[in-house]
């Protein structure tokens, strides 16, 4: 088996339980818990100075744009629904084909990707240690619920997926036949996941202004303020253009 891949359904009970909660409740608890982590810690000066944390900066903002390149290949080659329903774990096919052949949960390494770009924008050590602990626990408890009602209704068909594709670390492998064989659907990538790239580039944006506000005394923060503003303007409004297609399903995917 490769070192890559994991069998499915073994995480403890205490863990699919806490995944199975947090799977119900995370589009409240998460942006809480990211609330209260920000603002407990204030953001850290790379190097104490503008001119080195720009390098750090744009490191954060380079990782949470690969992560959402990650879910818009996801996303535009073979979409799983993740949401479930009525906020419960929920499969009617078993989804292999397109980047699920690579990875069994892309969708949520993009998340993190996202989460870690985020948290090196705010580059407190704090941040790091807590978000990343409470963050990669909160996704490993979820996985494991998923895993266990997968395994539960699916059989041995989930689990011979499992031996051969892993579960967070992509096998590229056979990567570009995949995207050969598939025709990419970008309606479905901004139907899906406007508003979610929209909240991350805000909250990074908010991540900005924060540092630039506490370390006012080492900037121009109104130019750094008035900068930052003038691309929330721009992006709000194609948020609510992309928002406003929805709901006239004149962009069906």
């Amino acid at each position: 088996m490769n070192v890559l891949t994991s069998r499915a359904g073994s995480g403890p009970g205490w863990v699919v339980a806490y995944g199975n909660w947090l799977f119900k409740h995370r589009n409240k608890v998460f942006p809480l818990v990211l609330l209260a982590l920000f603002a407990g810690f204030p953001p850290v000066l790379a190097g104490g100075n503008f001119q080195s944390d720009f390098w750090l900066n744009l490191l954060g903002l380079v990782l949470a744009a690969g992560g959402q390149g990650l879910r818009a290949l996801v996303i535009g080659m073979a979409y799983i629904k993740r949401g479930g329903i009525n906020k419960e774990i929920h499969a009617d096919t078993l989804v292999t084909e397109g980047f699920f052949a690579h990875a069994r949960n892309p969708l949520y390494v993009g998340n993190l990707l996202i989460l870690a770009g985020l948290f090196v924008i705010h580059n407190s050590p704090w941040i790091y240690l807590a978000g990343g602990a409470c963050f990669v626990t909160a996704y490993v408890a979820i996985v494991a619920a998923e895993e266990a009602f997968l395994t539960r209704k699916f059989g041995a068909a989930y689990g011979e997926y499992c031996a051969r594709v892993p579960r967070w670390v992509p096998d590229f492998r056979g990567l570009r036949a995949t995207v050969e064989g598939m025709a990419f659907n970008w309606r479905r990538v901004v139907l899906k996941d406007y508003a979610s790239c929209y909240t991350w580039v805000m909250t990074a944006l908010a991540l900005l202004g924060y540092e630039a506000l506490v370390h006012a005394s080492m900037g121009p923060y109104g130019q750094r303020l008035a900068a930052i503003l003038g691309i929330t303007i721009p992006l709000t409004g194609l948020f609510l253009a992309a928002r406003a297609l929805k709901k006239s399903k004149l962009l069906l995917p």
